[in-house]
């Protein structure tokens, strides 16, 4: 699936540059050409919390959510994850154990990216290396932004932001009342009546399993204000 992150259809957490995305071409087809297809269900898990790892994920259709399990078995989702998108990088990098359980959300097709092959292929494309390291830093800032926003905002002042950042240049984010009261750490009713909020605003309309965004802009500015 070859659709952009910020089409109408999907969304994610941040407005960061996309890791593998940033990869020269090249580099980016030798990467797919060693790395098989993988499939997964409903509720699959994808990786564990705690595993070592070896390479990253390359998302080729469907959805991930990632985050973790709970002590009383709830998963709390910090990220909606989808074509393009790409996810272990950091804990490779840094050769660490992973922190988040990814779980497919309905059906998915994934890559996974050994990282042996990756790290020996990368210093072969040095523009990739200094681009990559770009996209990092601005998923750094953006992180850093994010939480200082959660941090000082009202609830509704949170899921706009949240919301603008999901929607990117779309104007529709496909996701549940249940996953953004995760994202957010707030109770589903919390997150619904923030909702409300916005919708009463006019910057939001709620659809089943969906919400449609008239201005993108207009709700960022909500989110600063």
């Amino acid at each position: 699936m070859s659709k952009s992150l910020h089409s109408s259809e999907f969304n994610r957490s941040l407005e960061t540059p996309l890791l593998f995305s940033a990869l020269e071409p090249a580099l980016q087809t030798r990467l797919r050409d060693q790395s098989p297809l993988r499939s997964f269900g409903d509720g699959q898990f994808i990786q564990y919390r705690g595993d070592m790892a070896d390479g990253f994920w390359l998302i080729e259709e469907g959805t991930v959510r990632v985050g973790q399990h709970l002590h009383g078995g709830e998963f709390r989702a910090v990220a909606l994850l989808g074509p393009g998108d790409s996810y272990g990088e950091l804990a490779l990098f840094a050769d660490t154990p992973r922190i988040v359980d990814g779980l497919s959300r309905g059906p998915s097709q994934l890559r996974f990216i050994a990282g042996e092959p990756f790290l020996r292929l990368l210093p072969e494309y040095p523009e990739s290396m200094r681009a990559l390291l770009g996209a990092l830093s601005h998923q750094l800032q953006d992180t850093l932004s994010l939480l200082a926003g959660f941090r000082r905002g009202s609830n509704p002042a949170r899921m706009a932001g949240l919301l603008a950042n999901m929607a990117g240049t779309g104007s529709r984010v496909v996701v549940t009342q249940q996953e953004l009261a995760e994202l957010l750490g707030v109770t589903r009713a919390t997150a619904n009546a923030a909702l409300r909020v916005l919708e009463q605003a006019g910057l939001v309309r709620r659809s089943y399993g969906a919400l449609d965004i008239p201005s993108v802009e207009k709700l960022r500015a909500y989110s600063l204000a």
